[in-house]
């Protein structure tokens, strides 16, 4: 409910506060405080969350009022929708990776990109026919509207927008970022094998460091909000460890810019389904977690499940720490609980509950 150009700036000064977090190394010491079995809870979810976003954009996953969610009309899946070659994407994908063949997740999105532009298949996600594309090279335009808008809409602050708006705004995006960069860093961290014998990621505040520096200069730019994304655990599984894959993604990316009507035409049925592959590879550490012990087990399952049904890595951490301080408290172990963790419980309460209609940050705000 406020202009573009104000939550560009909550962006930015947000980046700012992640950048002195990061320098200080607190962002890091959060992500370490959380206990093992809600951090591998986390990679999990994060897989879930991976799994219901690709299968939404193959088509076979849609809105149900009754139900919530429901499967798409199989009887509807012939040779020419999306559906049906969404799913011999994910059986190709499958085959080629069993197989042990490199490049398994492109060979299959070009494989099903290609036979749906040569079909005019349906694509159930964007309503669109697949077709080959009307032109390959093209020439970007520099983004003069939105570049530099952040400093503008800083001046502005006081005026259309309040000062309590601009902060609530600011601390939504901050809360939601730090723990969805923390998640995504771990969850893709522990697949690369960058997690040491304490359970810690290495080179954890570089890592952040970068992050922050991303959310910064792209709000500057004009762009919300440059961060670590979980699709990166696509480049992982296919054997990146290093930061040399983020500088070839990187390159690559750039080049879409001037092959942006080769890059569009690729149905999201194509692309959807190393989504799901990727994501059932997360779950694969689910065993680690003590199930015994249900202390951390409800917690963990909370996390895992709440990801995919709120549709935000954040809330999934947020409510597995809430509800793990929670209990602790509650059996009498609430002294055994790190002041880290007791930090994040407080702050994380503030910011989901409150008297009345509001959160407690919007009533101390108002």
């Amino acid at each position: 409910g406020i202009p573009w150009d104000v939550a560009l700036a909550a962006v930015f000064v947000e980046g700012l506060l992640f950048l002195g977090l990061a320098r200080t190394g607190a962002r890091a010491a959060m992500i370490n405080a959380i206990p093992k079995d809600l951090k591998i809870a986390t990679m999990a979810g994060i897989g879930l969350f991976l799994a219901i976003i690709g299968m939404e954009e193959a088509g076979w996953v849609v809105d149900n009022p009754a139900t919530l969610v429901d499967l798409s009309a199989t009887s509807g899946w012939t040779h020419m929708s999306g559906e049906l070659w969404a799913l011999i994407g994910l059986l190709l994908t499958a085959i080629l990776m069993a197989r042990k063949q490199k490049g398994a997740i492109m060979i299959s999105i070009f494989v099903v990109a290609i036979c749906g532009w040569g079909l005019g298949v349906t694509d159930a996600y964007n309503g669109t026919e697949a077709a080959f594309p009307d032109s390959i090279v093209s020439t970007p335009e520099m983004p003069t509207k939105t570049m530099g808008a952040v400093f503008g809409a800083l001046g502005d602050i006081g005026g259309e927008v309040g000062l309590g708006t601009f902060l609530m705004v600011m601390i939504a995006f901050f809360f939601v970022d730090i723990f969805d960069t923390a998640g995504t860093l771990y969850g893709v961290g522990r697949m690369a094998g960058k997690i040491d014998e304490n359970d810690e990621l290495e080179n954890a505040n570089e890592a952040f460091m970068a992050d922050a520096a991303g959310t910064t200069v792209g709000a500057l730019l004009g762009t919300s909000t440059v961060t670590t994304y979980i699709e990166s655990a696509a480049g992982i599984e296919e054997g990146g460890k290093t930061g040399l894959t983020a500088v070839t993604v990187g390159v690559l990316m750039l080049s879409g810019l001037f092959l942006s009507g080769l890059f569009k035409a690729i149905p999201q049925f194509a692309m959807a389904t190393a989504l799901i592959v990727v994501g059932a590879l997360m779950m694969r550490q689910v065993a680690d977690i003590n199930w015994e012990d249900l202390e951390i087990a409800v917690p963990a399952f909370l996390t895992m499940i709440l990801m995919p049904f709120t549709f935000s890595i954040a809330d999934g951490i947020a409510w597995g720490v809430i509800s793990y301080v929670a209990i602790q408290i509650i059996v009498g172990k609430g002294r055994d609980v790190n002041k880290v963790m007791w930090a994040i419980f407080a702050l994380m309460s503030m910011f989901y509950l409150g008297p009345g209609e509001h959160t407690t940050f919007e009533f101390l705000v108002d």
